[in-house]
């Protein structure tokens, strides 16, 4: 299974696009993102994507919230299963506890990977390219035995 988990878009539009696009291109089957998209155009890009994706609601999302059955947008800290792995997907990184198999986190705008007492911590950086030069984002492939991050 391939997941493509992207982060803090803002609202910049073509970058999410790109990431989007990026992660079709690699086959994936679930696009996560952990917040802060900030305007309904990120969320129509993941919608029109016919992937299947998940996102919750980042610090910067409150003019949002009417869209939250539109999109399907959660709240955090959000626990759900893909096959037999139990996630948590949240933005701001307060719920860091090892109670789920992967937890997703965004806001920092740094890459994070730890895996630490039977849980993968990721981060995926920002879509904005606002703290960094460039756009960060990862794709996670989960195979019987392992975990592949890859980050772009």
């Amino acid at each position: 299974m391939i997941i493509g988990i992207l982060s803090d878009s803002h609202f910049k539009v073509a970058y999410q696009k790109e990431v989007v696009e990026l992660f079709k291109n690699e086959r994936c089957e679930y696009l996560i993102h952990a917040g802060d998209f900030c305007c309904e155009k990120n969320l129509q890009l993941l919608k029109e994507s016919n992937l299947k994706y998940i996102v919750v609601f980042g610090n910067n999302d409150r003019d949002l919230f009417d869209l939250a059955s539109k999109y399907n947008i959660k709240s955090e800290p959000y626990y759900f299963k893909i096959e037999d792995l139990k996630f948590k997907l949240m933005h701001l990184p307060y719920h860091l506890t090892p109670d789920s198999n992967i937890v997703i986190f965004g806001h920092t705008h740094k890459f994070h990977c730890e895996y630490t007492n039977k849980t993968l911590f990721l981060n995926p950086g920002e879509v904005c390219a606002r703290e960094e030069p460039i756009i960060s984002c990862m794709q996670l492939e989960i195979n019987e035995n392992e975990y592949i991050i890859t980050r772009y």
